[in-house]
């Protein structure tokens, strides 16, 4: 929205500089505008011809004059033949544009746009003509992209055509009626004239009240065949109790709206229950078991004997004393309505629970997500375990399992694996990447397998899981499972690792046609197609993480009580997130290979631990610090830390990329001495030597000489 009133205010300053240094004659002004229009009377169709031509050819080849262009040919042919012009020749060269693209092109325009691409496919696939008609009627994304763009979707040209014509018009009439004004200014007070003024307001209001006027439309045309109700029994209803829904109905209730959680399986969902908290009290012990083996090295010698039941027992207690903070007393004693059963939407106004009908103004979807279990052969043969029914069956088990094999290499799997084989159980990691934790710098990923393999984990990566079985008649139970390359791996417990998907079904969604493939489809705002209907947490992605899911709790609630008069984005905020083994690796932000492939052009600072005197002190000294930094500048892109309390010294880094500070602020923060929150300063110290003018150096060094005498 800024960006019109920044553009009128450049158009003003260089008509005003125009007028105060060429001090033009008046008369001088009149008599050129009436050889002009004397000109153009003899040569009726010269200019317009020339312009349109070349109108068509500057949109047609994507360059960036196009408004300019708009503007200088209001000035010169008026409102009217200018409108007429414009209009056609705009979406004329937008069509060449999307043809070359289609035909010509295709290739060169994917790998140009490569995200913006992404997104914009989506929105034609859903919305079609539509979304491309928003686009068209509010320029967020530039013309040119545009054009280039939907030449790659499935839109007929003609369509394409049609809804450009109509969806710029509104937008090329507010620019040329400027450009008409400015084309009769005669003097420096004609800047202030009403109609001037009025064009330049028109110009900057423009977009605000096309906004407003698209979402009424797509509001109407999304509740098309749905009857609102004239009331409604609650402000919001939140459908899931894990920790997007617990934070979405905690903002409510501050709010002091009336909010009713429905909730279906135990309060604090996945997280509290069978993921982050009884995850990380197995980790805890299983710290204390390496940290007491690993203690020669710092003088103490320590027998280690594991007492399995204490362990088991501890993390149900470690639920237990969590769970309170979760519980429905709790939340019932902040004012929401808690109710226990399943909830499916009706409309986009009314769930039902049971025999239940509620009616709400808005609703905030939580559903969260559920293990996958992959279609391989013989699985369910052999009582697969998930993340989900893991802890119970470790707790039915007198000793740490013998012989487990745990299928994937992403951060649960590392995380159980390590854990589990410090604590005595014998453990095989079966990976089909060639690396674990692929999306992450690759030196961590290779630092994770190294450490993983020194606790007595067997790693199988690049090995494909094609068949499970299980031979009764074996001497040990006979539970296998088959590799690509034909081998066999006996065991007597499987955890399946492999990812979780989203709970989509049962709700309604299909009945009222919201889009939900992987997640529910939402916009910036975690509105889904519904626009008082929001998704947050792992039902909405792209992150399924706790405290992504409470960040997005959040704004899906606010939002849904204070729209329309309020909204607030949900994908500013770079989301931190940490792999819990040891060492610990932690990121924000992008890996220099994400930015490699998509085209950002970056530079990487890396600060080995081995520097670090606390991590010295402590015999920690493995791993290292990577930024991933904007060319030419000390814009934090991305970090990772890979290292013992790689979490805690990430959060510096998540706090500068929130609130846009750079390394060069880091750099200046003093840090208590010596601690593990010096890797971050030390890591921009790096970065700042490596960006010393050698020029300036030279100078310094002359500098001093000559103060020395």
């Amino acid at each position: 929205m800024r960006k019109p009133l920044i553009f009128l205010g450049l158009i003003a300053l260089a008509v005003i500089a125009a007028f105060l240094v060429a001090d033009p004659d008046p008369e001088r002004l009149r008599a050129l505008r009436d050889s002009l229009a004397a000109w153009r009377e003899a040569h009726p169709l010269a200019l317009p011809i020339g312009f349109f031509v070349t109108y068509v050819v500057v949109t047609a080849l994507s360059l960036p004059f196009a408004v300019w262009l708009t503007l200088l040919g209001a000035a010169l042919l008026g409102f009217w033949q200018g409108l007429v012009l414009i209009s056609f020749a705009s979406s004329i060269g937008a069509l060449l544009a999307f043809l070359v693209a289609r035909y010509l092109m295709r290739d060169w325009v994917r790998g140009r746009l490569g995200p913006r691409l992404t997104k914009i496919e989506k929105g034609a696939a859903r919305d079609g003509e539509f979304y491309l008609f928003s686009l068209r009627l509010i320029p967020v994304v530039p013309f040119f992209v545009i054009n280039l763009a939907f030449g790659l979707t499935r839109m007929k040209a003609w369509k394409f055509y049609a809804v450009s014509q109509l969806g710029m018009l509104p937008g090329t009439a507010v620019y040329v009626a400027a450009g008409a004004q400015l084309g009769d200014l005669n003097s420096l007070s004609g800047i202030v004239s009403p109609g001037l003024l009025g064009a330049f307001a028109a110009l900057a209001v423009f977009p605000w009240v096309a906004r407003a006027a698209l979402r009424v439309w797509a509001r109407k045309r999304a509740y098309r065949g749905y009857e609102r109700p004239a009331k409604f029994d609650r402000n919001l209803i939140v459908i899931g109790a894990g920790a997007a829904g617990l934070v979405a109905s905690y903002v409510a209730a501050q709010a002091k709206a009336k909010v009713t959680l429905v909730q279906e399986g135990p309060m604090g969902g996945d997280c509290l229950n069978f993921g982050c908290v009884p995850s990380k009290a197995l980790i805890a012990s299983a710290r204390a078991a390496g940290v007491a083996r690993g203690s020669e090295a710092l003088g103490v010698r320590a027998d280690v004997s594991v007492d399995w039941p204490m362990v088991t027992q501890r993390i149900s207690e470690v639920i237990s004393q969590i769970a309170p903070n979760d519980s429905v007393e709790r939340y019932e004693g902040l004012g929401v309505e808690v109710i226990e059963g399943h909830a499916r939407l009706e409309d986009p106004w009314t769930v039902r629970v049971g025999d239940e009908r509620l009616t709400t103004r808005g609703v905030v979807l939580a559903t969260g997500a559920a293990p996958v279990i992959p279609p391989i052969e013989g699985i369910g043969s052999v009582e697969p375990l998930t993340s989900d029914t893991l802890w119970e069956a470790l707790a039915a088990m007198p000793a740490p399992p013998e012989r487990m094999v745990i299928l994937g290499g992403g951060p649960i799997g590392c995380e159980i694996a390590q854990a589990l084989a410090r604590l005595g159980a014998g453990v095989t990691v079966v990976e089909a990447a060639e690396r674990l934790l692929i999306r992450e710098d690759t030196e961590a990923s290779d630092a994770i397998a190294a450490a993983l393999r020194d606790d007595g984990v067997d790693l199988k990566l690049g090995a494909k899981a094609i068949r499970f079985g299980r031979d009764d008649s074996g001497a040990e139970g006979g539970k296998w499972l088959e590799l690509e390359d034909g081998s066999k791996l006996g065991f007597d417990t499987l955890l399946v690792a492999v990812g979780r998907k989203a709970r989509l079904e049962g709700f309604g969604l299909e009945e009222l046609g919201i889009p939900a493939n992987k997640v529910i489809e939402t916009n910036d705002y975690l509105e889904t197609l519904m626009p008082n209907i929001y998704a947050a947490g792992d039902a909405a992605g792209p992150l399924q993480l706790t405290n992504a899911a409470g960040h997005q709790g959040w704004i899906a609630a606010a939002n849904a009580l204070a729209s329309p008069f309020w909204r607030f984005k949900a994908h500013a905020a770079p989301i931190p997130h940490a792999v819990f083994t040891s060492p610990e690796l932690a990121r924000v932000g992008m890996t220099a290979a994400e930015a490699e492939a998509e085209g950002v052009h970056h530079e990487v600072t890396t600060y080995p631990l081995g520097d670090l005197d606390r991590a010295l002190a402590e015999g920690a000294g493995q791993g290292f610090v990577r930024i991933v930094t904007a060319e030419g500048s000390d814009k934090i892109l991305g970090a990772t830390v890979c290292g013992a309390h790689a979490a805690e010294v990430l959060a510096e880094f998540a706090l500068a990329m929130r609130h846009g500070l750079g390394l060069g602020k880091i750099l200046s923060t003093p840090h208590i001495y010596p601690s593990w929150s010096e890797a971050a300063k030390n890591a921009a110290g790096r970065w700042r030597q490596a960006h010393v003018n050698p020029r300036t150096l030279r100078i310094a060094e002359r500098f001093m000489s000559w103060r020395r005498g």
